[in-house]
């Protein structure tokens, strides 16, 4: 927790997120632990809480109200129990309930004037992550896991067993609440807890999580290399129009394939689109290959992406400035809806 505190600058004010579980109510203990003595090596340092109900459990106010009384019992203040809507996003349940979780974590850290808000993740949730990211198939990016600080989240305890985090509650005399869900086949996380991690753990040996968590450490510095190298080729090479973007279609041949798909993507979000899957992106990347085809390819987002060819820049010319010189470009736009 010190370091996590000392790396994130020392803020002076933090909002502790809290389920009741044992992650996050030993995070909280831990926490109020520095908040009672006011001070993290020196600097001053307050904490508050919030519990958030996703009302998507028979007696989940119960068990809000019953976590909030834990962790005003702990001295943490103020605490908040905020009651979201899970609305349906498309991308499953439990993408909407972390939506709609962040969303009113945000505006409670906003509310009660805390820079940074906490999470109990551990690393065995960073395992989890890993290994549903390698089952779907999934980029660099999402095997890179979770981040110990990403914008105002800080996850202290990435580093800590779940084992860990029981004994934490078990030495604390705290009862923790633990979560149905977890333990519901019906969801993909949780079958890799409860029956994938423990079969490699007994087949492979020991160690299976802590070696999926360093993987995900050293793909978490690839990506971010790469990152810096796809944001500065996009940014030399992107042109805006008043409808969208384009990218001159030589240079972006050019480019590496790690780097063309990720500048394809900076496209498609620059227009207001979503994370491509790899198959949407490989057959954006296809328009390139000049066969078949020139679009529009259709992206998450409603973003349309097509080639247009030299022959039809010269076209277009004849009515007016040329835009690009003298190769053709693909181009990316936003639609309010798949008719348009």
């Amino acid at each position: 927790m010190q370091d996590a505190l000392a790396a994130a600058g020392y803020p002076e004010r933090i909002l502790v997120a809290c389920s009741g579980g044992p992650d996050s109510l030993a995070l909280a203990s831990v926490v109020s632990y520095f908040a009672r003595r006011g001070h993290v090596h020196g600097h001053p340092v307050s904490a508050a809480a919030v519990v958030v109900d996703h009302q998507l459990q028979e007696g989940s106010g119960e068990v809000a109200a019953h976590t909030a009384a834990i962790l005003e019992e702990l001295g943490l203040s103020p605490v908040q129990v905020r009651t979201v809507e899970v609305a349906s996003t498309g991308f499953g349940p439990e993408a909407a309930a972390r939506d709609a979780r962040h969303a009113a974590l945000d505006a409670a850290a906003e509310d009660l004037g805390c820079q940074f808000i906490l999470l109990g993740h551990t690393l065995d949730d960073q395992a989890e992550q890993v290994l549903l990211g390698l089952a779907r198939g999934s980029g660099t990016r999402s095997l890179a896991g979770m981040r110990a600080a990403r914008g105002k989240l800080l996850r202290p305890f990435l580093g800590l067993r779940r084992t860990e985090t029981l004994e934490i509650c078990g030495v604390e005399e705290l009862e923790a609440w633990h979560d149905p869900s977890n333990a519901d086949p019906a969801f993909a996380r949780s079958r890799t807890r409860v029956e994938v991690m423990p079969v490699l753990e007994d087949k492979l040996g020991p160690g299976v999580a802590e070696s999926l968590a360093r993987t995900a450490a050293i793909l978490q510095q690839d990506a971010d290399f790469l990152e810096e190298l796809a944001s500065a080729s996009y940014d030399g090479l992107v042109n805006r129009t008043d409808d969208g973007v384009w990218l001159p279609e030589g240079a972006l041949r050019e480019l590496a394939p790690a780097l063309r798909f990720r500048v394809i993507a900076k496209a498609a979000a620059d227009v207001g689109g979503q994370q491509p899957g790899y198959g949407r992106l490989q057959a954006a990347e296809a328009l390139l290959r000049r066969q078949g085809s020139a679009g529009p390819v259709q992206l998450p987002g409603n973003v349309s992406v097509y080639r247009l060819s030299l022959s039809e820049l010269e076209r277009d010319a004849a009515a007016g400035p040329r835009e690009g010189g003298g190769c053709g470009k693909l181009v990316f736009r936003h639609h309010t809806s798949p008719q348009h």
